[in-house]
C-alpha cells in the first residue's frame, strides 16, 4: 500500500517542555549569533572613536537704558539675530578657516572632500535656546554653544572660537546696523531740509513778486486801510481846526493893526484915556489866561494828553500867556525909556509915552500873532500833504486787496507744500535725533549685548558613543537572531521528537518505548568536539574584545 503524499498535517500546540527541548537541540544554533553579535557591537564600540561635547552658554543681555527713553535702532529680535549670525558663522569660509587652524578633521580630510567634511562639523554644531521656566519671573534667554569632536581640548578651543565669532557677529551687527540707520536718516533728513529750501525760496520769491497782494496780508491791508482812513479824517479836523484858528488869528491880527492905527492918531488929550485902556487891556488878557486855564483843568480832566481840543485849549493858553508877558515886559520897557527920557529932556512932544508904549505893544503883538497865522499855515500844508500821502497809500492799499484772488491758489499749494515739507523735516530730525541716542548708547556698551554666562567646558569623559547600551542592543539583537535561527530550524524539521508527537500524529496507543543506542565513545569524542569548538570560539571572542579594549585605551593614552 502507496503511503499519500502531499498530505499535510497541522503542528500540535507546544508547551514549556517543548520549548525547552527546542533551546536544548538548538542551543548553538542560538549561541553562537548571540556571541558572534556580542563580539561585533564590543570591537565596533571600542573602535569607535570618542566624541567629547564642550559646551559654553551665552546670555543675552537686555538694554540697560528703558526703551521709553531710548529706543534701540536695531528691527530683529535676538532669536532672529542669533540665527542670522549661527548661519553666517556656519558658512564655508569660516568653517574651513576654523579646520585650518585648529588641525580638525585630519583622517577625513584624507579621504573625503572639504565640503563633505564642512557638511560633518556643521552636524557637530548645536545651538540651543534656553529660556526661563518660571513664568511668573521676567525671563532673561540664553542660549548653549556646543561643539562634539573626539580631541576635547580642540572641541573646547572651537566652542571658545564660535562664542568669540558670535559676540563679535554681534557687536559687528549692532554698530553696523545703528550706524546704517543713523547715516540713512541723516541723508533723509539733508533730502528733507534741501526740499523745505527750494519750497521756501520759492514761497519767498512768490511774496517778492505779490508783496501786499498775498491772501494772508488780506487782513493787514485791511487793518492799515483803515489806520491810513482815521488819519486822513484825523488830518482833515486838524486842516478844520487850524483854519478855524488861522481865521481867529486873522481876526484878531486886523484889530491890532487898526488899534496901532487909532493909536498913532490920537492927540494929546486922548492920552490920558489911552491909559486907563491899556491897564483894561491887560486886565483883560490876565483873565484872558485865567479863563483858557480853568478850561484846559476841565478838559485835562476828561481826556488825555493828546486830545486835540487839550492840545488846542494848551495853544490858546501859550498865545494868551505869550500875550500878557508881552504887555507886562512893553509897559515895563516904555515905563524904563520914559523914565531915561525925562531925565534927558528928548522925550515927544506930541503922544506921551504910556501911549508910544502901547503903540510899540500892540505893534509886537500883531508880530506874534502873525507868526501864529504863518505857523497856522505851515500846520495846514503839511497836513494838506499828509492827506495826499494816505490818499496814495489807501489807493496802493485798495489795489492789493483787489487783486488778492489772482495768486491765492497758487500761494495756497505753496503754504500747504510748505507745511508738509516742514512737517517731514521735523518728523525726520526726530527721528535722526532717536537713531543717535541709539548709535551714542550701542557705543558705550549699553544696548543688548551677549555675555558669557559658562565659559567653554572642558569634557572629561566622552558624550558618544554609550558603550554599556551599544553593547547591551548588540547582545539583545544577537539573541534575538539566534532564536530566530532556531525557530526556523525547528519549522523546517518535521521529524518526531518525543512520545508527545507520536501520540498526537499517529493516534496511536503506545505500550513502550527503547531509547537510542549510541557507542559511548563517539558520543564521548562528539561532545568534546563540540566543547573544544565552542571553548575555541569563546577564547577567540575574548581575544578579540580584549585586543579592541586594550588599542582602545592604547590609542586613548
Amino acid at each position: 500500500m502507496q503511503p499519500n503524499e502531499g498530505v499535510s498535517v497541522s503542528r500540535r500546540a507546544l508547551d514549556v517542555e517543548d520549548y525547552i527541548d527546542i533551546l536544548r537541540r538548538h542551543k548553538g544554533w542560538i549561541f553562537g549569533p548571540f556571541l558572534l553579535c556580542v563580539v561585533a557591537s564590543v570591537v565596533g564600540v571600542y573602535l569607535w572613536p570618542d566624541s567629547y561635547d564642550s559646551t559654553a552658554i551665552v546670555k543675552i543681555t537686555p538694554q540697560q537704558i528703558p526703551d521709553s527713553m531710548v529706543q534701540s535702532s536695531l528691527n530683529q529680535r535676538m532669536y532672529d539675530r542669533i540665527q542670522s549670525m549661527q548661519q553666517s558663522i556656519e558658512s564655508r569660509a569660516v568653517l574651513t578657516t576654523m579646520i585650518n587652524n585648529f588641525g580638525l578633521y585630519q583622517r577625513e580630510r584624507n579621504r573625503e572632500p572639504l565640503d563633505d567634511v564642512i557638511d560633518a562639523m556643521k552636524k557637530q554644531i548645536k545651538i540651543a535656546m534656553i529660556q526661563s521656566q518660571d513664568s511668573s519671573v521676567r525671563s532673561i534667554p540664553a542660549f548653549a554653544v556646543t561643539f562634539s569632536y573626539e580631541d576635547r581640548h580642540k572641541a573646547q578651543q572651537v566652542v571658545q572660537d564660535l562664542v568669540s565669532r558670535f559676540i563679535d557677529e554681534n557687536v559687528r551687527y549692532s554698530s553696523s546696523a545703528t550706524t546704517e540707520t543713523t547715516q540713512f536718516m541723516k541723508d533723509a533728513v539733508d533730502q528733507a531740509k534741501k526740499s523745505l529750501d527750494e519750497v521756501e525760496s520759492k514761497l519767498a520769491d512768490f511774496r517778492a513778486a505779490h508783496n501786499g497782494q498775498l491772501p494772508d496780508q488780506m487782513q493787514s491791508n485791511m487793518q492799515s486801510l483803515t489806520a491810513v482812513q482815521s488819519q486822513v479824517a484825523v488830518y482833515e479836523s486838524q486842516i478844520n481846526r487850524a483854519n478855524e484858528e488861522k481865521l481867529g488869528l486873522e481876526n484878531e491880527l486886523r484889530i491890532l493893526e487898526g488899534q496901532v492905527a487909532e493909536l498913532k492918531k490920537m492927540t494929546p488929550a486922548q492920552d490920558s484915556a489911552a491909559m486907563a485902556h491899556r491897564n483894561d487891556e491887560l486886565n483883560e488878557a490876565e483873565r484872558e489866561v485865567q479863563n483858557i486855564e480853568d478850561a484846559l483843568r476841565v478838559l485835562r480832566q476828561r481826556y488825555s494828553e493828546t486830545y486835540p481840543d487839550v492840545k488846542a485849549a494848551e495853544g490858546r493858553l501859550k498865545i494868551a500867556q505869550d500875550k500878557r508877558d508881552a504887555l507886562l515886559k512893553k509897559d515895563a520897557d516904555t515905563q524904563k525909556k520914559d523914565d531915561q527920557k525925562k531925565a534927558d529932556g528928548t522925550a515927544p512932544k506930541a503922544l506921551s509915552p504910556g501911549v508910544q508904549r502901547e503903540i510899540r505893544d500892540k505893534e509886537a503883538t500883531a508880530s506874534q500873532v502873525q507868526a501864529a497865522i504863518e505857523a497856522k499855515n505851515l500846520e495846514i500844508d503839511a497836513a494838506s500833504k499828509s492827506i495826499k500821502r494816505a490818499g496814495d497809500m489807501i489807493k496802493l492799499l485798495t489795489a492789493h486787496i483787489d487783486s488778492v484772488p489772482l495768486g491765492e491758489k497758487e500761494y495756497d499749494d505753496l503754504l500747504r507744500d510748505q507745511a508738509v515739507r516742514k512737517e517731514e523735516y521735523v518728523e525726520l530730525q526726530g527721528r535722526l535725533e532717536k537713531a543717535q541716542l541709539s548709535q551714542e548708547m550701542q557705543y558705550r556698551n549699553q544696548g543688548e549685548r551677549l555675555e558669557i554666562v559658562d565659559p567653554p567646558s572642558l569634557p572629561l569623559t566622552p558624550s558618544q558613543p554609550n558603550r554599556p547600551l551599544v553593547i547591551a542592543i548588540g547582545s539583545g539583537l544577537g539573541l534575538i537572531l539566534g532564536l530566530v535561527v532556531a525557530g526556523a530550524r525547528e519549522m523546517k524539521d518535521t521529524a518526531l521528537k518525543n512520545l508527545k508527537d507520536v501520540r498526537a500524529y499517529t493516534q496511536m496507543a503506545i505500550l513502550g518505548s527503547i531509547p537510542l543506542l549510541e557507542n559511548d565513545f563517539v558520543v564521548r569524542r562528539r561532545k568534546r568536539l563540540a566543547w573544544l569548538g565552542w571553548t575555541t570560539a569563546c577564547l577567540a571572542a575574548v581575544v578579540i574584545m580584549s585586543g579592541s579594549i586594550v588599542y582602545y585605551f592604547t590609542t586613548k593614552e
